[in-house]
């Protein structure tokens, strides 16, 4: 049985916020270093625009008419190197206003602020909800026909219907700053279609740990939404993928431990992808490992390949962790897995993802 859920917060995840202000009034942009204020100057003398250097933090003010503020963040923007997009802070605000301590938790980075302009039909996406998810059949590597497992798969939908695929979506989410709106849309698409094709195996949910602000109050609504859905706790498996920051690492410490503490189950996605995952295996210590697809592809042809993925797969049978190689779409590919032990497989040779779940796959000798 699982634990009861404490009370939730508010959750910053659950609303994307609105467009990129179009009324007249004041852009504040603050530059990580002087340098940057050489470019920015004469392309603001030459379009003419108001302007006043502020000495805090190699800031400016640009007054804009109504409809001028996407214009110029965006061409500032253009103007810049990536890290000083990132890193450069900007804020809005109507009319002649001056920056108040109240107006500080709207600055954002100039990237996010551009990307929210350019993510209007994403914003709408996601108001209206309108996605749907996929599901690919994990099997079992000795017996291809047993079909042990889902992966949900998120699709966006546009206005008249047709699919729009997770890389754009997921491209201009990060450039908006929509992630955790996107995240939150995705756990419960899959919930809700698992629940409708009345999947009875386990399924597989892919999350974005450092797109959750809090874990108890924006995962609530995913362990309400599996608990009306009647699935068993034991039966969803989260997979994470590898971080860069020892920060990042404590905080998906924090959320791996509220889904554990809930009874639900943890794969590790994508390993050998990236260059501390071996070191997150031992600290995480999941259910289930997931091999990434770069390492499968022609991994009975490729000797470098071979060694690592055998190296692997040795290295989660004496831990006793079950390990699903993603992205097989060869025989000879799911021979040389079958061979070295690999437990599940995944992959177009088996079935690709598919709006209605396949409920049998091929069946390959040994």
């Amino acid at each position: 049985m699982s634990q009861p859920l404490p009370v939730a917060k508010t959750c910053v995840c659950h609303n994307p916020r609105g467009r990129c202000p179009s009324g007249a009034g004041q852009l504040f942009i603050w530059f990580p270093v002087p340098h940057a204020l050489i470019k920015i100057i004469p392309f603001l003398k030459q379009a003419a625009f108001d302007y006043e250097l502020m000495q805090a933090r190699s800031g400016l003010r640009v007054t804009c008419k109504t409809g001028q503020v996407q214009e110029v963040a965006a061409k500032i923007a253009h103007l810049l190197a990536p890290r000083e997009l990132g890193e450069t802070r900007v804020l809005f605000l109507q009319g002649m206003a001056q920056p108040q301590l109240h107006d500080f938790s709207d600055i954002t980075s100039l990237q996010h602020f551009v990307g929210r302009n350019e993510s209007d039909w994403l914003v709408e996406m996601l108001t209206a909800e309108r996605f749907t998810t996929y599901f690919q059949p994990i099997v079992s590597a000795q017996d291809t026909s047993q079909i042990y497992a889902y992966e949900s798969l998120l699709r966006g939908l546009d206005a008249d219907g047709n699919l729009v695929m997770p890389g754009l979506i997921l491209e201009q989410a990060a450039k908006a700053n929509l992630l955790p709106q996107l995240d939150r849309v995705a756990r419960l698409s899959a919930i809700a279609h698992a629940s409708q094709h009345q999947l009875n195996s386990h399924i597989f949910i892919n999350f974005m740990p450092t797109a959750l602000y809090d874990p108890v109050s924006c995962l609530r609504s995913t362990v309400e939404a599996i608990d009306r859905a009647g699935i068993a706790h034991e039966r969803i498996v989260f997979e994470v993928v590898e971080t860069d920051t020892p920060q990042d690492l404590n905080h998906l410490k924090t959320v791996l431990k509220y889904y554990r503490d809930a009874g639900f189950l943890v794969a590790l996605d994508d390993l050998g992808a990236g260059y501390s995952s071996l070191n997150l295996l031992h600290q995480l210590r999941p259910d289930f490992i997931k091999l990434d697809m770069a390492l499968i592809r022609n991994v009975d042809q490729d000797p470098y390949k071979a060694s690592i993925t055998a190296k692997l797969l040795e290295i989660a049978q004496a831990l006793g962790v079950p390990t699903i190689a993603e992205g097989i779409e060869s025989i000879a590919e799911l021979h040389w897995l079958q061979k070295h032990g690999a437990t599940f497989a995944q992959g177009y040779l088996f079935a690709k993802p598919s709006a209605i779940p396949a409920s049998e796959t091929p069946r390959y000798p040994r």
